[in-house]
């Protein structure tokens, strides 16, 4: 901290964080050199503000059918900078102009489920988080990506054929489902036999 002329008694400190509580104590210092620091003062906590830090690592994806998951990493409890934190999170279709906005109150949060049976699978949406309190509210993340759920395979594999390689072993073979946007990616096959 910046050194305080002798006849001075009063300092005012900046570059404070809204919403903490701070202590202060105050050492004399002279040619000789520093002595001991006075008691702590009071607690003091300074006046809440606006949240300025957004979440981080905003991402997603995943889930059901006609679900949109969104999920970002939690702002910490001393950058929410006042009381009645949560989360503003707003998506809209790639391409949309239209951004759906929704309020998550719990300061924990790292996860919100849209869902609508009128989205399609694996869309593209844009998706971005905020945070408020009740001073207002704050910072938005930038832009991320984040795909809605996939569907179920809609086809079965074709060209199923067995062969016998000895007594006790048969070796199934198939043509893989080809890779479809609407439905996904493909992450196993299951082998049934009687």
């Amino acid at each position: 901290p910046e050194v305080i002329n002798g006849r001075t008694h009063k300092a005012t400190v900046v570059d404070l964080s809204p919403w903490v509580e701070y202590e202060f104590r105050v050492v004399a210092s002279n040619g000789v050199g520093i002595g001991e620091p006075s008691r702590p003062s009071a607690l003091l906590k300074t006046k809440a503000a606006v949240p300025v830090v957004a979440p981080t690592n905003i991402s997603g994806g995943g889930g059901s059918r006609s679900e949109l998951v969104i999920t970002w990493e939690p702002v910490s409890e001393e950058l929410q900078n006042g009381e009645g934190f949560g989360y503003l999170v707003m998506f809209r279709p790639l391409g949309s102009t239209t951004w759906t906005k929704a309020v998550v109150a719990s300061v924990e949060s790292s996860k919100y489920i849209y869902r609508n049976e009128s989205i399609s699978p694996l869309s593209p949406f844009e998706v971005k988080v905020g945070v408020y309190n009740n001073e207002g509210e704050g910072t938005l993340s930038s832009i991320s990506i984040v795909y809605s759920g996939e569907d179920e395979p809609q086809m079965a594999p074709a060209g199923a054929s067995a062969l016998s390689v000895s007594a006790a072993a048969v070796e199934v073979s198939w043509q893989p489902i080809p890779w479809n946007r609407h439905t996904g990616r493909v992450l196993g096959y299951e082998v049934r036999g009687w």
